[in-house]
């Protein structure tokens, strides 16, 4: 069989297209435009390219960001003080701390801090706690986009067996609750897992979200599997080891261009809610 290419790039494309309509409407409606602002601290290279392409997304469908950018040494506190700022600021409607801060931050506390409402990065425990019980709340953005890009290609989940490679709270731990509530059954592994290859091989749909370049073998992956790679790397390689699979599979994600244009489009999407909720 040739696999199904998930095409996460052709999918955010088509919806900005809507979004870009839908932000139009409500300025003309309203007067108001959806801000998004990044908080970015520290001068790591990769980060800033992160924040500079979730502003870039912000400005093609219409929006505006507010990039805030905080030295090295910025404490805790400091941070927190920033995004209470924002938390109170009526114009701002979502708010992104760039993860991963340095090591002298709380990440959790200052993830915590910000406010439910504008928590369109999913990253607070309290949309997390919303999330699992079906209320509602903002996604994590990555796992909310391989959800969405799922649905976009009609991938069945009920009562398919999910393997989630993965327990960050952000990726493997929402996305595994996601499946859970689309009907599938669930099982949540990672790198100490033991007999890894024996449980993968059960996936029905297999979700690497573990941070390792191709730790999961293609080997590992029964013939029919729909593979998800929400990984990426230098070389452009994923968590999976995709090109033995492409014959295989009977749909992938690609890396890059699957998971990854989804992630900043999802952001995209629930800030435009949010600012549909307090500008209407």
């Amino acid at each position: 069989m040739t696999a199904l290419v998930l095409d996460g790039k052709h999918c955010a494309a088509e919806t900005e297209t809507r979004l870009k309509a839908q932000v139009a409407e409500l300025k003309s409606r309203t007067g108001g435009t959806p801000i998004l602002a990044t908080i970015l601290v520290g001068g790591d290279p990769a980060s800033a390219t992160y924040v500079k392409m979730k502003g870039n997304a912000c400005r093609r469908v219409g929006m505006d960001s507010m990039a805030i950018e905080l030295p090295e040494q910025t404490t805790t506190d400091e941070l927190l003080s920033q995004i209470e700022t924002l938390n109170n600021n009526p114009d701002v409607h979502g708010i992104l701390l760039q993860h991963p801060v340095p090591p002298q931050i709380n990440e959790r506390v200052c993830f915590d801090a910000i406010a439910a409402h504008k928590d369109v990065d999913g990253v607070t425990c309290l949309g997390f706690g919303r999330m699992a019980m079906q209320e509602p709340a903002y996604g994590a953005a990555t796992p909310a986009g391989i959800m969405r890009l799922l649905e976009n290609y009609d991938i069945d989940l009920e009562g398919r067996h999910v393997v989630v490679v993965g327990r960050s709270p952000i990726l493997g731990k929402p996305m595994a609750l996601m499946m859970l509530n689309a009907n599938a059954t669930v099982t949540i592994c990672h790198s100490r897992t033991k007999n890894l290859p024996e449980l993968v091989n059960q996936a029905d749909v297999i979700v690497g979200a573990v941070g390792r370049p191709e730790l999961i073998k293609a080997s590992w992956i029964k013939d029919g599997a729909v593979v998800v790679d929400a990984g990426y790397h230098p070389g452009g390689v994923g968590d999976i080891e995709l090109a033995p699979l492409l014959e295989r599979a009977s749909a992938y994600t690609p890396v890059p261009g699957g998971v990854g244009p989804m992630t900043i489009n999802t952001l995209i999407l629930q800030t435009l809610e949010s600012g549909l909720k307090h500008l209407s």
